[in-house]
């Protein structure tokens, strides 16, 4: 008996139509089997998306945000109502854990939440008589269709860090989710139209290259929001703003994380742990180099490096849950492993080895264990590469001032957090670290959905970041009107 495969149609005008191009295989990264196919689509499919966003961006744009909130607000029950199906989707075709998966969902509807507030967010400026009888104000305005590309690594979490806000904002849109994880973005589209959003407004057009270069020159697209690897991320910047386009663009990162001699070592422990395998490393807010300063290499190193090797790794499609599931794809665990393997030719010493990991009861999943590369110096591959997967690099740097210089001196700027007791160091090092975002005594210090995800560097390409008042931004634009009336008007007669 052969499993049926699940279907990804696109998702235009409201309709959900079957695409006649060929199609890439979706895993399900605990156990190896394919569960769906993808397909990938052409730049027809790109254009009817785009063209159906259009041809609703002008009811919608006149369309009251209180009552754009409203729709929103019973798309946010309907998450509630849906919440375990969708986190177990999310498990099944990217491999978290079924903790991970819920955080990767709470944190996406953590947005909506923040998109309810639009008829006060969109609230404009004005000033009576800035000149003597003349007045002018400012209001805030879509932009018409937008387009969200998001990568595999956060199925919920991501597409919800664009659509809704812009949506909200009295635009239209167009997600392409990513083949490998197609299936939760389809998911939560559905309860939208549920919650009572018109045909048009939102559209999933699935495919790769074809499809994200389609969008990327449209003449009708307005805007475009991307989330991958920093290389990408350049290209859409680059090829998007050349044709006209609004971007923001978030890359990949090295986010490091230091050590202090006085940092709790049960804690930090647990925070490092959470920070560089949380997701498999799977995350662009990885904290994927430890720093460990002066004598933390004996408070907390030993501690660190024995919680390692206890990390169970398992398939996470089942009841009884693992500390950590597979990564992606087969192929990406070779790529992780051969990065392994060059940073111990380049001189790296392993600490924790998560290669050839056994999973008896998955013996097809992508496993790969929890690993502990010491001694990384700043001029080795795995030091410089973004690996995503579950790799942590030790750095030893002798005092607090050499461990800023060393964070300062990546390309990226995601990222940075440092554990310690000492308030002196603590604002030191968010005064000094050339990153974005700062963790104190936190392992990861993603922002919530009422701030901006703020990468700095080549983690991030635009001016206006993701989520938050900057989102409202990036998704609207501002008319000034400027006026001034000399006399009452003819038809005006209530006044004599």
């Amino acid at each position: 008996m052969t499993n049926t495969l699940e279907t990804c149609p696109n998702f235009i005008g409201g309709e959900w139509l079957d695409s006649n191009s060929s199609g890439t295989p979706v895993y399900n990264p605990s156990t190896g089997e394919v569960i769906a196919q993808c397909p990938l689509g052409t730049a027809a499919d790109a254009n009817a998306a785009v063209q159906a966003a259009h041809a609703a961006f002008p009811d919608w744009m006149e369309t009251p945000p209180v009552e754009r909130a409203r729709i929103l607000g019973r798309f946010k029950m309907l998450m509630e109502d849906n919440f375990e199906d969708i986190v177990h989707c999310n498990t099944r075709e990217h491999g978290k854990t079924l903790v991970e998966s819920r955080g990767d969902v709470k944190r996406g509807m953590e947005v909506i939440e923040f998109a309810l507030g639009v008829p006060s967010l969109l609230m404009g400026e004005v000033i009576e008589n800035i000149a003597r009888g003349i007045d002018c104000e400012a209001i805030r305005q879509p932009l018409g269709v937008c387009v969200g590309i998001t990568p595999f690594n956060f199925p919920a979490m991501v597409p919800l860090w664009m659509y809704p806000i812009a949506i909200a904002c009295g635009n239209t849109f167009v997600l392409k989710p990513s083949e490998k994880v197609p299936l939760t973005a389809m998911k939560i589209a559905k309860l939208l139209g549920k919650a009572g959003l018109p045909k048009g407004v939102l559209n999933i057009v699935h495919g790769g290259r074809d499809v994200v270069d389609a969008l990327l020159t449209h003449p009708k697209v307005k805007a475009i929001s991307f989330v991958g690897s920093t290389p990408i991320a350049k290209h859409i910047y680059e090829i998007g703003t050349k044709h006209g386009k609004r971007v923001q663009s978030n890359g990949g990162a090295k986010n490091y994380v230091l050590l202090m001699p006085d940092a709790d070592v049960e804690n930090s422990t647990r925070g490092v742990i959470e920070a560089a395998f949380g997701c498999a490393g799977e995350r662009c807010m990885a904290g994927s180099t430890a720093v460990v300063v002066g004598a933390a290499e004996k408070t907390v190193l030993p501690t660190l490096i024995e919680a390692t090797k206890r990390i169970k790794v398992g398939p996470t499609d089942r009841e009884t849950q693992p500390d950590m599931g597979p990564v992606i794809t087969r192929q990406h665990r070779d790529r992780v492993e051969e990065l392994i393997a060059v940073g111990l030719k380049e001189g790296a010493k392993i600490s924790a080895d998560g290669r050839g990991v056994k999973v008896s009861e998955a013996p097809n999943g992508f496993f790969l264990g929890a690993t502990i590369l010491d001694h990384v110096e700043s001029g080795m591959t795995i030091a410089r590469e973004e690996v995503f997967g579950p790799v942590l690099n030790v750095m030893h740097m002798e005092d607090l001032d050499a461990a800023i210089e060393l964070a300062n001196g990546s390309a990226y700027g995601n990222g940075a957090s440092i554990f310690t007791r000492s308030g002196k160091a603590a604002r030191e090092f968010k005064h000094r670290v050339n990153c974005g975002m700062v963790g104190i005594n936190i392992g990861v210090p993603a922002s919530m959905a009422w701030f901006p995800f703020n990468g700095w560097n080549d983690s991030f390409f635009g001016d206006l970041h993701m989520q938050g008042k900057e989102g409202v931004q990036f998704f609207t634009q501002q008319k000034v009107t400027t006026s001034r009336w000399f006399s009452y008007g003819e038809g005006d007669i209530w006044y004599r």
